[in-house]
């Protein structure tokens, strides 16, 4: 098996067995340290952290000098050319020659992907927007492994702000991929976005339950639980059962607690402040005395803001620094993989998921942008060279994936290349929900975001789009 010239830009490009071979390789590396000098010498890795990072950045750096090799890097947009207007395609192939792997962190979600397309060498996503971080997800895998030797089976609860997490999003996948079932505990309004829930639960399979507390417990319930995910393979079913034996289940307690602290940096105008409020419980000794999280691992990304109390820091159920350090070997392991430095085989793997799900490709150059503000696709400076792309992962309704930043959203109104026949009275859009957008061919459809653009395209409303006004 073997991983050399890949890029790793969200968790869904290592299958569960890939995943395993780092892990196998940092275990060997952690166990040798001292022996890894010669394994990427003369190489050289790009360091490029475009907003602030402690544990991720020189994780990364001293995982490349413990393998003997050099690093170069940019750690300020101001101090780039990115200030003066150069777009990331242009910044990736002049890294790209200088350096023979690049590790970036940038806020716009989906920069790691143009990155990765245009570099020509590996490059592995530090965290792009509040879109994923799937090496931190590599080393949070890693610890609930090391701590509790398995992964499938468990209940993992993740807590604080679902919604801009990025470690979240990625870690939400990666458990699915490896059996694992998961509790939603959001910091009010901090959700997770529907997009990532739909995403799970079309192709990672298993069940969604959305969860409310019994009324006379709402008020004294320390745990703030919204959904449940339960993997196909779990074997109590907790989606097929009501919420007052859901409860009976939760006393036999969560595995792991993985806690995040509100991503302030990413919120939008009404929702500064809300970091605040006290509505959400923090975490503290108090909390982790309850039957829930008596035997829980306490996880956290770090770094911490007050969700998570420094009493609870000496507790022998805390992972959080040990995450950190072990975020050294892992980085080690997956450096030296997509280098090709490194090959290892892991004999009795788990491959039973391999990301594979196909869907068809929608690219036309108007009629439709991603809406998310905070995508690479719709950036000023990216935009003479990125043409929209989605994928059409749903029909009923048409509903749209942007390939760089993943966010889902159903358009309003669509249309046809085949149906008008050249003829413009029948050149016509519809409702993106009628049944006349379920029979147009993925080949032949055409998207806007708005009347106006369909206008402005030279369509005229047919019946069923009339009938909304």
């Amino acid at each position: 098996m073997t991983l050399a010239n890949r890029s790793l830009v969200t968790i869904d490009d290592l299958s569960v067995a890939e995943i395993e071979v780092v892990f196998s390789l940092a275990d060997e590396m952690s166990a040798a340290r001292d022996k890894q000098f010669d394994v990427c010498r003369g190489k050289i890795m790009a360091s490029l952290f475009f907003e602030p990072s402690t544990r991720t950045r020189l994780s990364f750096e001293a995982a490349m000098h413990r393998l003997g090799g050099s690093v170069i890097s940019a750690v300020d947009i101001g101090a780039t050319s990115l200030a003066k207007g150069e777009s990331l395609a242009d910044m990736a192939k002049v890294v790209g020659s200088y350096a023979d792997i690049i590790v970036i962190r940038h806020p716009w979600e989906g920069a790691a992907k143009v990155m990765a397309d245009y570099a020509g060498v590996p490059v592995i996503n530090a965290g792009d927007g509040g879109h994923q971080h799937p090496t931190q997800t590599l080393c949070d895998l890693y610890t609930i492994k090391k701590e509790r030797q398995t992964i499938k089976g468990l209940k993992i609860a993740l807590w604080g702000d679902l919604k801009y997490g990025r470690t979240i999003h990625s870690l939400i996948f990666a458990l699915a991929k490896f059996g694992a079932d998961i509790l939603f505990c959001p910091s009010p309004g901090l959700e997770v976005p529907e997009h990532v829930l739909r995403k799970l639960t079309t192709e990672y399979g298993g069940e969604l339950q959305r969860y409310q507390a019994p009324e006379q417990t709402a008020k004294d319930n320390l745990f703030p639980l919204d959904a449940i995910y339960t993997t196909p393979s779990s074997p109590h079913q907790l989606a097929m059962i009501s919420g007052i034996s859901i409860e009976v289940e939760l006393k036999t307690g969560v595995d792991a607690l993985y806690v995040t602290r509100p991503q302030q940096e990413r919120f939008a105008p009404a929702e500064k402040g809300r970091e605040a409020q006290p509505e959400y419980p923090v975490v503290d000794k108090k909390l982790l005395k309850g039957k829930v999280f008596r035997e829980a691992l306490v996880m956290h990304p770090l770094p911490r803001v007050d969700e998570l109390a420094r009493e609870v820091d000496a507790d022998p159920r805390s992972m959080y620094f040990k995450q950190a350090a072990r975020g050294v070997p892992v980085r080690m392991a997956l450096i030296a993989l997509l280098l090709g430095a490194k090959e290892i085989s892991a004999p009795g793997a788990d491959d039973s998921f391999i990301h594979t799900k196909d869907y068809p490709a929608y690219r036309r150059d108007s009629g439709i942008r991603c809406p998310n503000p905070r995508c690479v696709s719709i950036q000023e400076t990216e935009t003479k060279y990125l043409k929209p792309e989605f994928k059409i992962v749903d029909r009923e309704p048409v509903t749209l994936r942007c390939v760089y930043c993943e966010h889902g959203f159903e358009p309003k109104y669509v249309a046809s290349t085949d149906w008008h026949e050249g003829r413009l009275e029948n050149k016509k859009y519809h409702n993106a929900d009628s049944r006349w957008a379920r029979k147009i061919k993925p080949e032949n459809l055409i998207i806007f975001d708005t009347e106006a653009t369909a206008r402005n395209s030279g369509f005229k409303p047919s019946r069923s789009a009339r009938a909304v006004h």
